[in-house]
């Protein structure tokens, strides 16, 4: 007998092929049947639902979170199950709570210290949500299992390697051979143990908790060249790697390193994200050429970006992306009344102009145009009316220059107002190159950073929102190949086993939705992470059920209290992709 019948559903079985009706059997957490519709008779299960009029895909798999340390408080890794996702990579940007040096219990802190500045999480929940009890990743790996309702696998973290072998002296120094040895033992224990491969991370905007430049950055290419020969030795895997030059253009180095990584693998290579921008044509030729050269060297490099323009919200007063402007930082950490002062001085506010204007600030510039942006939340008086105004209009009525005038918004609101910047590639000509750039075979979509930037941003619901916009907006790609976007590219990447697909023998990671309304609510702040701290959350529109493994984990945009997620491993859970 089939545990479950989904009956009369137009499938979509992620391969890009045709929707067709069908109705599904389920057994023992895979699809045991694929009829036509009537052929199964619903006594034949013990359960069954009538799904005609609604698309059945496979589950979503969003290549890029950080739900590490998320899912111990909230297994359901909301709210990117609500959006059909049913598993999950983590463990990015060489950023991962694993392993911890059992001798030294600081660095439990450090790394939380560290996971709040560059990942936006809140540090009172990393506190009260985690219990941080374990030393190996493998540990790690294991307190997680048989406790989660989505499917879960982790790079390791190059950072964690190197504060468990070089301690404090992992941020600024250079490893000794002998430690090398070392951090090579860890990485090859940590993947026997079930980790996808590595992250890693050369970016200049990730900093530790201490505002120093976090610890891989400070990783010469040998070391990082040895650590993926290292990856190669291990069915499965994969790389993650972040440098500066993902956030515009690669220089001529950053590529010849990531192709040179790629290669000594000989495994496939991704990082993110990919933003596309018709006003900057010349970014998307640039950035791909990396996949280009690696392709001829014998590597893959495989660019994340994403389909929506994300959601975020950011203030004066808080970490944001403001922050990571250069020369920004050093204001925008000040005490908030000398913040304040400083930012009223017209000269400081000008050369604060220049640096978000220059070549130098890369993809931020796209921050500068103030004018454009939105007042969300306020809180004195004095701003009352603005809520939901444009910053260019106020500076009209004002006579002020718009970021002047953004300026003394937030400053009678002692720098709490929520800022939304409006997006200047909403036009028709980035959507054109999106939709040319998403057929580059190295190009997938992905990079939502779902369980980081909590309070900033919302990447998690692009699933959705995505889906809705094809189905209903610009239609830039037709259902079938949307949901192979959303789920086979990427488990095909990573290499998953009978996953990503609608396919008798497949594991039954299904996602069920309405083709008339699926789509994401707005973005609103909840507090429902330990501690009471704020996060950004989305509502999902249209999406009926969601099952992992069989077993249905949403119901209606409400988690159903089952945790049938599975801690996937690399070798047993995923198979070696080959580069060529």
């Amino acid at each position: 007998m089939l545990d479950h019948l989904i009956r009369r559903a137009t499938v979509t079985d992620g391969t890009g092929a045709p929707a067709y009706p069908a109705d599904i059997g389920i057994r023992a957490g895979r699809i045991q049947a694929i009829a036509e519709p009537g052929t199964l008779a619903p006594h034949t299960a013990r359960t069954s639902e009538d799904a005609d009029g609604l698309v059945l895909a496979p589950g979503f798999v969003d290549p890029h979170t950080h739900y590490d340390a998320q899912l111990f408080w909230d297994p359901y890794a909301t709210p990117s199950m609500n959006h059909g996702v049913t598993t999950v990579a983590g463990g990015n940007c060489g950023f991962t709570l694993a392993p911890l040096h059992p001798g030294r219990p600081e660095d439990a802190d450090y790394t939380r210290r560290m996971m709040a500045r560059v990942e936006g999480m809140a540090l009172q929940a990393l506190e009260d949500g985690v219990d941080w009890s374990w030393s190996t990743f493998g540990e790690y790996l294991d307190a997680l299992e048989g406790r989660i309702a989505v499917n879960a696998g982790f790079m390791v973290g190059h950072c964690a390697l190197r504060r468990y072998v070089m301690g404090p002296d992992a941020v600024g120094g250079d490893p000794t051979p002998a430690q090398l040895d070392a951090m090579l033992r860890l990485l090859h224990d940590a993947m026997d143990a079930g980790a996808w491969g590595l992250s890693t991370t050369q970016s200049s905007t990730h900093s530790d908790g201490d505002g120093r430049p976090v610890a891989s950055r400070h990783a010469r290419p040998d070391e990082l060249l040895a650590l993926s020969r290292a990856v190669g030795q291990h069915e499965g895997t994969q790389i993650e790697a972040i440098v500066a030059g993902c956030l515009d253009q690669f220089s001529d180095e950053e590529i010849d390193l990531l192709v040179e990584m790629s290669a000594a693998a000989g495994r496939p290579l991704n990082w993110n994200v990919l933003t596309i921008d018709a006003a900057v044509p010349e970014r998307v030729p640039r950035q791909l050429a990396a996949s280009e050269r690696a392709r001829r060297a014998g590597g893959r490099i495989v660019a994340l970006t994403m389909p929506i323009l994300t959601p975020m919200n950011m203030s004066l007063g808080t970490f944001c992306a403001l922050n990571l402007i250069p020369g920004w930082g050093e204001i925008l950490n000040l005490p908030v009344p000398e913040r304040i002062a400083k930012l009223r001085d017209p000269a400081v506010r000008a050369e604060m102009l220049r640096r978000a204007q220059s070549k130098e600030a890369g993809v931020f510039r796209r921050l500068a145009d103030f004018g454009r942006y939105v007042i969300g939340d306020t809180y004195s008086g004095a701003n009352a009316s603005l809520t939901g105004r444009v910053v260019r209009d106020i500076a009209a009525e004002r006579g002020q220059d718009p970021f002047h005038c953004l300026v003394e918004i937030c400053a009678h609101d002692r720098l709490r107002t929520v800022l939304w910047p409006m997006p200047t590639d909403n036009d028709p000509a980035s959507w054109a190159l999106r939709q040319e750039t998403w057929q580059h075979e190295d190009v997938l979509l992905g990079g939502s950073d779902a369980g980081a930037h909590l309070d900033r941003m919302c990447g998690a619901p692009y699933t959705t929102r995505f889906l809705g916009d094809c189905l209903r907006g610009r239609g830039l790609v037709p259902l079938e190949q949307a949901v192979k976007m959303l789920s086979d590219d990427p488990a095909r990447l990573f290499g998953l086993r009978e996953r990503g697909r609608i396919e008798e023998g497949y594991h039954a990671d299904l996602v069920l939705f309405d083709p008339e309304r699926v789509a994401a609510g707005p973005a609103t702040l909840v507090h429902d992470l330990p501690g009471r701290s704020p996060r950004l959350d989305s509502k999902a529109i249209g999406v009926v059920s969601v099952r992992v493994n069989g077993v249905e984990t949403i119901r209606d945009d409400v988690v159903t209290g089952a945790v049938p997620g599975t801690v996937l491993r690399s070798g047993r859970d995923t198979r070696t992709v080959s580069v060529k």
